[in-house]
């Protein structure tokens, strides 16, 4: 009785497996639309089957004794005899060319197997689609995972009359309008509309019953209560199944179809708000009656029943509970005794991966490092926050805030950095040595900033706990980063003074790592204190160090201080190939600050050969990336920004008029450009394509995968998915090939 929104893709899917496969089965989480779409592909498919289609409702059955019976009253078979069930089934239709869809297997699985094989094996031309939250684990049973419809991201700015776009909200407002015809996104509440679609998952069924409560409640109003969200939603319509009425009833019910120990790691896994890999369940969860060794088996029948959801990238494998299933799971775990040493556990994971990360930083692997703390920095934050709110844990939390610090300086997480390293500062008592390591983290997070009045108090305070505690370590880590802040300042011989005193210290110790971070600060300052030649031998220097040790992040900073002084010298060439070579490094570590750093000097070259256009579209791609860091090229000092202003006045002088400042990048597209290739932000905005969808456009065009452009855009696969779909429609074209030839034909001539 309600219209079918979306899922073209899954729909063109499911019926080539059909065509494909006399067994298919869609699965997926309850509520995510498994019946809608099989008998919406059974109705387009209806012409493929001479004999009819036929559905068989088996949610009603309390166990699995009347599966035969109900498809046997489904088909409305005449035959009375005493024969069994299964017989009478084979007789009618061994000859027959049906498809007959069986819905929510989940709860008789093993029968319905039994009798699907039987019936496959005996009637040649028949097809079976069925529904359930785990497959059949039957031969030549084609699998269908049926995911959420597509959301926005409450990351990403959308107008408001784009964002119809998304699946979710497409049902939203369909949903609505039945109860309130009024129904439309603004600018009011376009916010709220993509928090809702966000935070409810994509999943129709909670969608519905969202839009149910839109009677009565504004969206804001909504999603304000949310952290309700079991009893709000409820209040399905009378004629759905008890289990489809409200969330919780539906939760409930793939509750109660896992074991004992399916429901414990359910549980458990709760304690993750983002995704995780297979080495952080075993080590988080597998304790007290549940052994790691364990967890793969359980895990993979949670992946089978829909509650855990995979997310691949190439050979990496990441879980993730949908939020309501992360909830009700909470709600679980907090009945249970082991909530605080499940959060102990979860915290002292990450901290020993965050030690792990430091201790062999000065290393390949640092990329891979970086990245897979990306992954997981909602899982860092909560280990945080769970430190500094309980008592006796912030020392430890302490530990951990100082551990991450490539992760908020090259992770490209300032922000959340300086955040969590001031609560732990203003938690921590006493004199320490983890309080002046925290002391200077924090005084490098806030000179990168900008903040050089905040550096200087965390400098200032480092540098009387050295004195007291007589500790020469954090002695010269002080050193270093008061060598930062006046170098900054516009003090150069003071800061090269004090990064030889660290220098020479971190050489002392073996501190490898320490040592490239001073390397690559004091280049800078000896090039812009005009001792080039000494500049040009300690990156010689690093550049030897970094190779030796297989090291590629301050090696690009190093190449980056090599261009400059190439560029100093007059030396274009020179200057670029360098450039360049640190630029590459960064499509695999994605460091904002040396990306920014290396376009602005890139913009620099250009101007200085003439190339006044490249100059800027390259300075506002810089510009782009410091936004985005939530800093300025200003942060980095008078000297630095001295050539960013003059390179600025440059090219608006030569362009004139003809500057008109207009680009909006990712930090991925900004490296693109930096290396000479166009960003889909460049292609003309009077295509009919959307700016993500322009995006994605782009970057189809360069023959990637939809799984490698979510890896650039930062989203799910999924989401590509549904771009690629929108994109092929608006274009009227079929293929990715025609996509690349529109994109091709598209993109404007720039100097």
């Amino acid at each position: 009785m309600t219209s079918f929104v979306g899922r073209r893709r899954e729909v063109l899917d499911a019926r080539s497996r059909i065509a494909e496969s006399r067994l298919v089965t869609l699965t997926g989480p309850g509520g995510v639309g498994k019946t809608r779409l099989a008998l919406e592909v059974a109705e387009k498919s209806r012409r493929a089957f001479r004999d009819g289609i036929c559905l068989v409702e088996l949610a009603s059955l309390e166990d699995g004794s009347g599966v035969a019976s109900r498809m046997a009253a489904a088909l409305m078979l005449q035959d009375q005899s005493h024969r069994p069930v299964p017989d009478k089934l084979i007789s009618h239709l061994r000859d027959t060319q049906m498809l007959i869809i069986l819905d929510n297997c989940e709860h008789v699985l093993a029968s319905t197997s039994d009798l699907v094989a039987l019936l496959l094996r005996e009637a040649p031309s028949l097809h079976i689609l069925t529904t359930s939250r785990e497959p059949l684990s039957l031969p030549g049973e084609n699998i269908c995972v049926i995911s959420p419809l597509t959301t926005p991201s409450p990351a990403d700015i959308e107008r408001p009359e784009c964002l119809d776009r998304y699946e979710a909200v497409q049902l939203l407002i369909d949903r609505t309008r039945s109860v309130y015809p009024n129904f439309s996104i603004t600018a009011e509440n376009s916010d709220a509309v993509v928090q809702l679609c966000h935070r409810l998952d994509g999943i129709p069924l909670a969608i519905e019953l969202a839009a149910t409560r839109l009677r009565s409640l504004t969206v804001v109003q909504f999603v304000k209560r949310m952290d309700k969200r079991f009893e709000l939603l409820s209040g399905g319509y009378r004629t759905s199944l008890p289990r489809q009425q409200t969330l919780s009833a539906l939760i409930d019910w793939s509750y109660e179809l896992c074991t004992d120990t399916e429901k414990l790691l359910w549980a458990r896994l709760s304690v993750f708000p983002g995704s995780f890999d297979l080495e952080a369940a075993e080590d988080v969860c597998g304790f007290g009656g549940q052994s790691a060794e364990g967890i793969p088996d359980i895990l993979d029948r949670l992946v089978a029943k829909s509650i855990v959801l995979t997310e691949r990238r190439g050979e990496l494998l990441r879980y993730r509970l949908l939020m309501t299933m992360r909830e009700y799971g909470s709600q679980k775990l907090e009945l249970s005794d082991a909530e605080s040493v499940l959060r102990q556990r979860h915290r002292d994971h990450y901290l020993s991966r965050a030690a792990g990360m430091v201790d062999s930083w000065c290393g390949p692997g640092q990329a891979g490092s970086l990245a897979r703390m990306r992954e997981d920095h909602a899982n860092l934050i909560s280990a945080l926050d769970w430190s500094v709110q309980t008592p006796g844990e912030v020392a430890a939390g302490a530990a951990l805030v100082t551990m991450l610090r490539y992760h908020w300086i090259a992770g490209g997480f300032l922000n959340d950095g300086r955040l969590w390293l001031d609560r732990m500062l203003s938690e921590m008592g006493g004199s320490s040595a983890a309080r002046g390591e925290t002391l200077w983290v924090a005084a490098w997070v806030a000179l990168i900033q900008g903040d050089r009045a905040g550096a200087a108090r965390y400098l200032a305070d480092s540098r009387l706990l050295a004195a007291e505690l007589d500790d020469p370590v954090l002695e010269a880590h002080t050193s270093h980063w008061e060598g930062l802040h006046k170098m900054f300042s516009g003090d150069l011989p003071a800061a090269i003074q004090l990064f030889q005193h660290a220098r020479d210290f971190y050489l002392s110790t073996g501190d490898s790592a320490s040592v490239l971070d001073t390397v690559f600060v004091l280049g800078p300052a000896q090039a812009y204190n005009s001792q080039l030649d000494d500049a040009l031998a300690t990156c010689r220097d690093g550049l030897d160090l970094s190779a030796r040790r297989g090291e590629r992040w301050s090696r690009a900073y190093i190449l980056w201080t090599t261009g400059v002084v190439r560029w100093i010298q007059g030396d274009i060439d020179g200057a670029r190939e360098a450039a360049v070579r640190a630029l590459e490094l960064q499509r695999e570590f994605k460091d904002g600050i040396c990306t920014a750093l290396v376009i602005e000097l890139l913009s620099w070259i250009a101007a200085s050969a003439a190339q006044f256009a490249k100059a800027a579209d390259l300075a506002e791609a810089a510009c782009a990336v410091w936004t985005s860091l939530g800093t300025t090229v200003e942060a980095f000092g008078p000297h630095i920004q001295g050539d960013s202003m003059r390179t600025a006045g440059e090219f608006k002088k030569a362009l004139g008029s003809r500057h008109t400042p207009s680009l909006t990048l990712t930090k991925e597209e900004a490296i693109l450009v930096g290396l000479g290739m166009p960003a889909a932000s460049m292609v003309e905005t009077t295509s009919p394509l959307t700016k993500r969808e322009l995006k994605v456009a782009q970057l189809v065009s360069g023959g990637l995968t939809n799984r490698a452009i979510a890896e650039a855009l930062v989203i799910s696969p999924r989401t590509v998915g549904g771009h690629v779909e929108n994109i092929l429609s608006k274009l009227g074209v079929n293929s990715r090939t025609q996509i690349a030839t529109w994109v091709t034909a598209n993109e404007p001539q720039r100097s």
